[in-house]
């Protein structure tokens, strides 16, 4: 049973991988591209998020890393346990998207981001997200409603 939320982990790394390499090969006049309410673009995130800390990279990865690590002991603690699928699947989500975001900033230096949502708001329409940080944000949720 706990396969499901371990298999996730890689599924939403490489799957963002994926698209994130997709998008760094795209030649820039091809942005943006308009699907709706969502908007494809390019952006590298080379802080925190919403680029908070964009002058300390070697700090921002550094807590990245950490929490990351303490994550997954976290996430590998909570595989023992019977039931709590809202903590193990919020986990893996997160996880999956810290992996993922962690791995950007030690290969590339930078986070890729790729899309933002055509809102009337227009603080809300300029933050780009990704994959990962989809799932960061709907694994915290999770976490939050399941501990």
């Amino acid at each position: 049973m706990a396969a499901k939320y371990v298999l996730m982990v890689p599924g939403i790394f490489f799957g963002d991988l994926w698209i994130k390499n997709r998008i760094e090969g795209m030649e820039e006049e091809e942005f943006p591209q308009r699907h709706g309410f969502i908007v494809v673009r390019r952006h590298h995130n080379r802080g925190a998020m919403l680029n908070f800390g964009e002058n300390h990279r070697r700090a921002v990865t550094a807590a990245a890393l950490a929490m990351t690590g303490l994550l997954t002991v976290f996430f590998i603690l909570s595989l023992g346990h019977k039931g709590r699928g809202l903590l193990k699947a919020g986990l893996s989500l997160l996880l999956g998207g810290a992996f993922s975001n962690a791995y950007d900033r030690l290969r590339r230096g930078h986070v890729v981001d790729y899309f933002s949502i055509d809102l009337k708001w227009e603080p809300l329409r300029r933050i780009v997200f990704n994959l990962s940080d989809f799932c960061i944000m709907v694994g915290a949720m999770l976490v939050a409603l399941g501990s």
